[in-house]
């Protein structure tokens, strides 16, 4: 039985130094460079994870933060039950807590904070998203919303977020053209898309 620690950034060009600082602890390290929008059982590592954990190889995960495991509320507490489920101790870095006491019983402390952090993680993003909109109505209204503009371009996480209906058929092993239809984008988004998950 293995004590692991599972990494996440939003895109390629950002540091997971400062994640790995204790890797040395750990039987194996897990990196996903996904958006936390994207369910964590979705991810590339999260998937090798979660076999490796089936396999009854992992009886200790840790993270830096309860995001890690996601943007969503519910997509946190699911994974976290699934672990509990499994016997799996979840340590949490920054708030220095086990989910799981002496003998495998449910931390009620550690439920509660990782449900408000949850919610403030949640809460955070759909802030973002927020003042993205009301940026984009007021340059509307002011008649200087032109779009994006030329040679600009949108990093992996926006894309993904952008085009998750595309994203969700491809992990389906869904076509090219039929993620691209369902989406409303390019064949040449969809390829993106591709490429992006395939990373």
């Amino acid at each position: 039985m293995a004590k692991v620690k599972y990494v996440r950034v939003s895109t390629d060009d950002q540091n997971t130094a400062r994640q790995e600082i204790n890797n040395n602890d750990f039987s194996k390290i897990y990196i996903d460079k996904e958006s936390g929008a994207i369910k964590f059982a979705e991810r590339k590592e999260a998937k090798k994870l979660i076999a490796d954990i089936d396999k009854g190889n992992i009886n200790e995960i840790h993270i830096s933060s309860v995001d890690r495991l996601g943007r969503n509320i519910i997509d946190i507490l699911t994974m976290i039950e699934y672990f509990n489920q499994r016997q799996i101790k979840l340590f949490v870095e920054n708030i220095g807590m086990f989910s799981l006491l002496d003998e495998n019983i449910p931390n009620p402390s550690f439920k509660m904070i990782v449900s408000v952090l949850g919610n403030v993680a949640e809460m955070e993003r759909h802030n973002m998203l927020e003042r993205q909109k009301q940026g984009i109505y007021l340059a509307k209204a002011k008649g200087t919303y032109k779009g994006r503009l030329y040679g600009t371009k949108l990093t992996d996480d926006q894309l993904l977020v952008k085009y998750k209906s595309v994203a969700k058929e491809l992990r389906n092993g869904e076509s090219l053209r039929r993620a691209a239809k369902i989406g409303q984008c390019s064949l040449g988004t969809a390829q993106k898309i591709q490429r992006i998950l395939s990373k």
